[in-house]
């Protein structure tokens, strides 16, 4: 009699579904503890500076937006609220989760854990592109900044994959082809502006392209979260092909994965976040490459985890990073680009040790 294995064949089953179960559950948590944290800090953030603020007018604000008067305040307190400190902040948490789920795009099509838009010289090309328009007026007005540096992301990014294709591949030849990308767009952005533009200008750019969110309206926030989201949801959408890159172009085809459509469609989507990023908030570096890292320790590898737990890691971190810019040698702003270099490049240099093997 031959023995029955339904028992034994549903054992391996099981524990999958309750292994996917439990994972679900803990991204479902992380994601709702991380919304809190999220709302917790664009409120308290947003009462950090020279006004004499509480978290209570912040939410008194919101609810008078929304039709449900709360509570009195000046008209001036709920300037510095709503068109000031608000916009600036939401800001940042976009930027925060749109910079990080490129990072994990970026790590996972070229399988490359020190790539993201900043390293890879995307953000510099965007910048270039953005300094044409703005300050050498090309496209008479009818290109916008926007389109102007998604222009310069996809133009460097191009270049930095031929640089590293010529140079026979792999990690270590990306990432030079990277540096080199950036050394140039970023000369050719110094070179626009301090030849074309006047001396307060050039500060005024300069500033910004160290990466600021000083002078954030709604018509940015607003732009910059259209882009996000649809971005993120095209990338969410392709989680299950992004599982499959993991394991390289050639597995990711044998499971029928169209990749070249694939790799680019999410090359493209990544240019387009940063391109807009950058464009209202100039280049911010580091961000997509260290908090894609912590959010696998969280969820492991698997997209459908990965990119929610990354975006909303990315959102809290840079909330708080703008606000510690603003205040920390107040009342002079320091640009955040350079308080997430600081940060991020430790994290660099140890990513760097961890992969000395490879490439």
């Amino acid at each position: 009699m031959a023995p029955d294995l339904s028992t034994s064949e549903r054992e391996p089953a099981r524990t999958v579904t309750a292994s996917r179960f439990a994972g679900g559950a803990l991204t479902a948590a992380l994601v709702a503890a991380g919304l809190a944290a999220l709302s917790i800090s664009i409120a308290v953030t947003v009462t950090i500076g020279p006004a004499d603020l509480s978290v209570r007018d912040v939410y008194a604000v919101l609810f008078d937006k929304l039709g449900l008067r709360a509570a009195e305040l000046s008209p001036i307190r709920e300037g510095i609220v709503w068109q000031l400190r608000l916009p600036r902040t939401l800001l940042a948490a976009v930027c925060g989760a749109g910079l990080a789920v490129c990072g994990v795009i970026m790590q996972s099509l070229l399988r490359n854990p020190l790539a993201d838009p900043f390293v890879l010289g995307i953000s510099s090309g965007a910048s270039t592109g953005a300094v044409v328009v703005a300050v050498l007026g090309v496209g008479g007005g009818l290109v916008s900044l926007s389109s102007g540096a998604l222009i310069g992301a996809l133009l460097s990014f191009a270049l930095v994959l031929a640089l590293a294709a010529g140079a026979g591949g792999g990690n270590a030849r990306i990432v030079l082809a990277g540096v080199a990308a950036t050394q140039l767009f970023s000369s050719l952005t110094s070179f626009i502006v301090l030849s074309s533009a006047d001396a307060e200008r050039t500060r005024g750019v300069l500033f910004w392209l160290l990466g600021s969110l000083a002078g954030a309206d709604w018509a940015d926030v607003a732009l910059a979260a259209a882009v996000c989201l649809t971005g993120s949801a095209i990338c969410l959408w392709q989680a299950a092909s992004l599982d499959a890159f993991i394991f390289g172009s050639s597995s990711a085809a044998t499971l029928g994965i169209s990749v070249g459509r694939v790799r680019l469609l999410l090359l493209v989507v990544t240019a387009a976040i940063t391109a807009v990023l950058v464009s209202v908030a100039g280049a911010i570096g580091f961000v997509g490459l260290v908090l894609p890292h912590a959010a696998r320790f969280l969820v492991g590898v698997r997209h459908s985890r990965l990119l929610p737990v990354s975006a909303v890691t990315g959102a809290v971190f840079l909330v708080w990073v703008d606000a510690l810019a603003r205040t920390v040698f107040a009342p002079q702003e320091v640009p955040v680009g350079v308080l997430t270099a600081l940060i991020g490049v430790p994290a660099f240099a140890l990513l760097l040790f961890r992969t000395r093997d490879e490439g």
